[in-house]
């Protein structure tokens, strides 16, 4: 477990930065990398703040996402709508090399295992958010998928709208190189408390999978930290 902790208004490019810096580690290490990216305004704007640093083969990134409602690719709501403004049209990276969720397919557990068949066995980067309530990707508290070990797409419910979403498992976050989670406001201070310092509940706390993770915070959202 790594933290760092910054003003608000630096923690996107302090994000961007060590996205970057862990992309360009693995193409050096492996010849390739792959990012998967979470939805929400914060990962947006580190989104717009990577595209503008140099030095990435983008030729050399395959781009999944760990989490997609079940909404078209132009829905407002959609993971890869918000992606595709903030990072895709802006960097050289081949369409070839983007996987998107197909979770406007009616059939959701046909999605989900076509999903789970494109993931490599393990994803070089893995950027994360965590809710108020403790969640990431949609693995919301007391989840079924919370439970899942065989699986690494399916189908779930979170607690708003649009409820219907495709989510990567637990095995998925736990067998990631790196999970970059990223959090900010004083909203999100109580459950980073209980993803990192309280014995770990996965049931309560979802995020808590990625404790190991580094953990990219402003100060209100470290504010309960030791």
């Amino acid at each position: 477990m790594a933290t760092e902790v910054c003003e608000s208004n630096q923690l996107a490019l302090l994000a961007a930065e060590r996205i970057a810096e862990a992309l360009k580690k693995a193409i050096i290490t492996d010849s390739a990398a792959s990012l998967a990216l979470a939805g929400g305004t914060t990962p947006r704007a580190a989104y717009e703040a990577l595209a503008k640093i140099p030095g990435i083969d983008w030729s050399k990134v395959s781009v999944y996402f760990g989490d997609e409602r079940a909404v078209p690719p132009t829905h407002a709501d959609s993971n890869f709508s918000m992606a595709k403004a903030a990072l895709f049209e802006r960097v050289p990276l081949p369409q070839a090399n983007i996987h998107r969720i197909i979770a406007e397919n009616p059939d959701q557990d046909a999605a989900a295992r076509a999903y789970e068949a494109l993931l490599p066995t393990r994803i070089s980067v893995m950027v994360l958010g965590i809710g108020e309530d403790g969640h990431t990707a949609s693995l919301f508290p007391g989840s079924p998928a919370l439970d899942e070990r065989t699986r690494r797409v399916l189908p779930v419910i979170g607690p708003k709208p649009p409820p219907q979403r495709l989510s990567i498992t637990p095995p998925v976050i736990e067998a990631a190189q790196l999970c970059i989670v990223i959090a900010n406001g004083a909203g999100k201070a109580e459950p980073v408390r209980r993803a990192l310092k309280d014995p770990l509940d996965i049931q309560s706390t979802p995020s808590g999978l990625a404790r190991n993770g580094l953990w990219l915070l402003d100060h209100a959202a470290a504010a309960l930290l030791d």
